[in-house]
């Protein structure tokens, strides 16, 4: 379980292709402070198993399904990542619940700088995902706690601090990137409950 709040904007160092998917290794070092061998880390919302731990760089096993249907199957090397520890029980929640599980890919479709050094910024988003997307409600965008400044048919804007485009790759990401989805988990668990009911 994640926050959503970035601890580390991190560069990937290699990408190991295998028969069941790739090696991934990152150079990092704020994540590495008390982190061990089967730690969980987000890399740009993914949740990833840490397994293995270098001086300055850590490595994760990135199976075919995680490649195909979400952006790290596009990762290079040289690329940057948001990367966040899991949460402890006596840590802040300075963002919301987030599982490290991506829904869907979305794709940056515009973005607009506003007056006060602030960013806008627009994704087209699959409609299975949309139905979960509600206006002020939370979202992560590669990983990323953030809440919704608007939503449509076609997808949903949110609205970046200049901070934030600092410290993850919101700042930098440019019209037709993709990035990973992931829905608050709460609305899925409200529509279950309201499915069931019905029946």
């Amino acid at each position: 379980m994640f926050t959503g709040i970035v601890e580390e904007l991190a560069t990937v160092r290699r990408i190991i292709p295998h028969a069941s998917g790739a090696r991934v290794e990152i150079a990092a070092t704020t994540v590495l402070d008390d982190v061990h061998v089967g730690d969980s880390i987000s890399l740009n919302g993914c949740c990833l198993t840490v397994v293995e731990i270098g001086g300055e760089s850590y490595e994760v096993d990135v199976v075919e399904e995680s490649l195909r249907v979400t952006t790290l199957g596009g990762l290079q090397p040289g690329d940057r990542v948001n990367l966040e520890r899991s949460v402890r029980m006596a840590d802040r929640l300075g963002g919301h619940l987030v599982q490290g599980h991506v829904d869907a890919t979305a794709t940056l479709a515009a973005r607009e700088r506003l007056a006060d050094g602030s960013m806008l910024l627009r994704f087209e988003a699959p409609h299975e995902v949309l139905r979960y997307v509600v206006y002020k409600g939370s979202i992560a965008v590669d990983g990323i706690s953030l809440t919704v400044a608007g939503v449509d048919d076609a997808g949903f804007s949110i609205a970046v601090i200049p901070h934030t485009q600092v410290v993850t790759t919101l700042g930098f990401r440019q019209v037709g990137d993709k990035v990973n989805l992931e829905t608050d988990v709460l609305a899925r668990y409200v529509e279950r409950l309201l499915l069931q009911g019905r029946s």
